[in-house]
Order: structure tokens, then C-alpha cells, then sequence
């Protein structure tokens, strides 16, 4: 049953530290596993895609990452250029400190931008980083993001103060509806913590982890 998720994981590694050989281990494994995605630094879509580019695995890539606070151009620019290099899926942060200000306006353009240059040519997650907002700020960015006409609403970058919780996918899935994605990433360490997330409405899961989720062990990394 356990390798059946493997096409929800999207195979994870952006630490800044991450070696071209770890790359390449990370996009071998997920050929070898079918995960869905490998997530990994705009540095390294190509060197991903190039493993990749004849496999039923895509290349995902960040966007703004990890803090959010890039412009809607940078942003745009920054898709654009992922696309290029063979990105089919990023996934953004968006303003987080707009949206704590109360300018929606701002969250929403700068959603949209990416959507925009995303436009046919690859998915787009929006990162909303829960462990900084409110329930109500929650419920607000994925409002926001399903109105830009985003693809997926995401937990977390993995690199603020938490990862995350059921409650809060729980929470994304009842603001976004059905036909939304929601992924879940930070901290899903283990094949219970991947069906916990499932079952409270997550559909793809983010983590460093896939490999020992889909052996059923578990894993003591942070991702």
C-alpha cells in the first residue's frame, strides 16, 4: 500500500548546502521510487531535468524561497526562467508581511504574477507558511490564492518555525474546496504522518523523507 503514495510525494532537497551529487541522488531515487516530483533549488532544475526529462517524474522548483519577500516581477522572472530550464511544477511563497499588513491587493498580484508566467506550462503551489499566520490569515492566503487561480495551496517552506500540522491542512482543505490542491510539507517524517496528512485532505506531500516514508521507516530530518 505504501508504494502506492509515492506519487503524492514530491522528493525534497533545498538545503543551500546541497552538492550536484546529492542532487543526483535525490532525482535517481525518485526515478526509482515514482515520486511525483523532485523539489530542488532553481540552481539545480536543469541538472534535475536533464536525469528526469524521459521519466514520469517532474521537476519542481521554488519560487521567492523561502522568505517571501521578493517582488511580483522577481517572481515572474524567476518562474519564467525555472520553466526554461525544465521546471513543470514551483512552487512560491508568497508576501507574507502583506498579508499580515492587510494589503490582499499585494498577496494576490504577487500570486497571480507567477500564475501568469506559469501559465500552461507548469503547476502552481503557493507556499503560505501557516506556522506565521493566524487561523484567519490562513483562511485569507488560500482565498487569495484560489482567486489568482493558483493550482495547489501549500503548508510551508520547511525553513521557518514549524512544519506541518493536521489541523491546519484540515483547515486549508475546508477554505480551498475540492478542486484545489493542498500540500503538505515540514516535518512528514514517516508513512503515519503522510496517511495523517492524507486523511485530514493533503493530496501531495513535501519531504526529504519519501524514500524511508514509502520502507516504512522513519526518517530524523527536519524536512
Amino acid at each position: 500500500m505504501l508504494k502506492e503514495k509515492a506519487r503524492m510525494i514530491d522528493h525534497t532537497l533545498l538545503k543551500p548546502e546541497a552538492t550536484k551529487e546529492q542532487i543526483v541522488k535525490l532525482a535517481e531515487e525518485a526515478k526509482t521510487y515514482h515520486f511525483a516530483s523532485v523539489c530542488v533549488n532553481p540552481t539545480w532544475v536543469k541538472t534535475a531535468y536533464e536525469i528526469l526529462k524521459d521519466t514520469d517524474v517532474k521537476v519542481c522548483t521554488v519560487i521567492g524561497f523561502p522568505l517571501g519577500a521578493t517582488t511580483p516581477e522577481v517572481k515572474a522572472f524567476e518562474t519564467k526562467n525555472a520553466i526554461e530550464n525544465g521546471a513543470s511544477e514551483v512552487d512560491m511563497v508568497i508576501n507574507i508581511g502583506a498579508l499580515k499588513s492587510g494589503d490582499d491587493e499585494l498577496v494576490e498580484k504577487d500570486i497571480r504574477a507567477v500564475v501568469e508566467a506559469a501559465k500552461g506550462k507548469a503547476l502552481v503551489k503557493v507556499i503560505i507558511e501557516t506556522c506565521l499566520l493566524t487561523d484567519e490569515e490562513k483562511v485569507r492566503a488560500c482565498q487569495l490564492a484560489v482567486k489568482a487561480g493558483a493550482d495547489f495551496v501549500k503548508t510551508s517552506t520547511g525553513f521557518s518555525t514549524g512544519g506541518a500540522t493536521v489541523e491546519d491542512v484540515a483547515l486549508m482543505r475546508k477554505t480551498v474546496g475540492p478542486n484545489v490542491g493542498v500540500k503538505a510539507s515540514g516535518g512528514i517524517r514517516s508513512a503515519d504522518d503522510l496517511l495523517a496528512m492524507e486523511k485530514a485532505g493533503a493530496n501531495r506531500i513535501g519531504a526529504s523523507a519519501g524514500v524511508q516514508i514509502i520502507n516504512g521507516e522513519t526518517s530524523t530530518s527536519n524536512y
